[in-house]
């Protein structure tokens, strides 16, 4: 993350959380890797919510106001929604639960559907438009700093009280 550019720290983060269901794809299939398979979810589980987060506290208003696309934005926060859902679920789950690998595939799919319609459409208007991207990118990186500087339970907010983790 050597830029301040807004959009190329989200990419950033879109390909780190890719590596990752990645990693988490080549030990799905083997049961005896459960605590490896609990560490990685939790790690992508750590990414997704610091970057939607930080999309939802700071990217999104600024591309609301820079793009006439509310539509857009719109099904973004909605995707955001489906994804914390899922977050939460996998939080109350062990790796070796029945519907665990399939909670992980279906999260992969919904990351993958919304990346491909931030990088593919939403970015590219925003970058036309004018933003300050430098500007938010710095933004950006102070908060995703503060969120990553405190260890966060799995689909917590802030003012959401913690739940224990489930034992591995």
């Amino acid at each position: 993350m050597h830029s301040n550019n807004a959009i190329e720290l989200l990419t950033d983060d879109h390909e780190k959380v890719k590596g990752l269901f990645s990693e988490f794809d080549a030990i799905a299939d083997d049961d005896s890797n459960l605590e490896e398979k609990a560490v990685l979810v939790q790690q992508i589980c750590q990414e997704l919510i610091v970057h939607m987060t930080i999309e939802e506290e700071i990217f999104y208003p600024a591309a609301r106001s820079a793009i006439d696309d509310d539509d857009l934005l719109d099904e973004a926060i909605v995707e955001h929604s489906s994804a914390k859902d899922l977050i939460e679920q996998l939080e109350a789950m062990n790796p070796d639960d029945d519907q665990y690998d399939a909670k992980v595939k279906v999260l992969k799919e919904y990351i993958e559907h919304h990346v491909k319609e931030e990088e593919e459409d939403m970015f590219p208007k925003i970058e036309a438009s004018g933003l300050d991207l430098e500007h938010y990118g710095e933004q950006l990186a102070e908060r995703k700093e503060e969120l990553s500087a405190v260890p966060h339970m799995m689909g917590a907010s802030a003012d959401a009280p913690t739940r224990p983790r489930p034992s591995r």
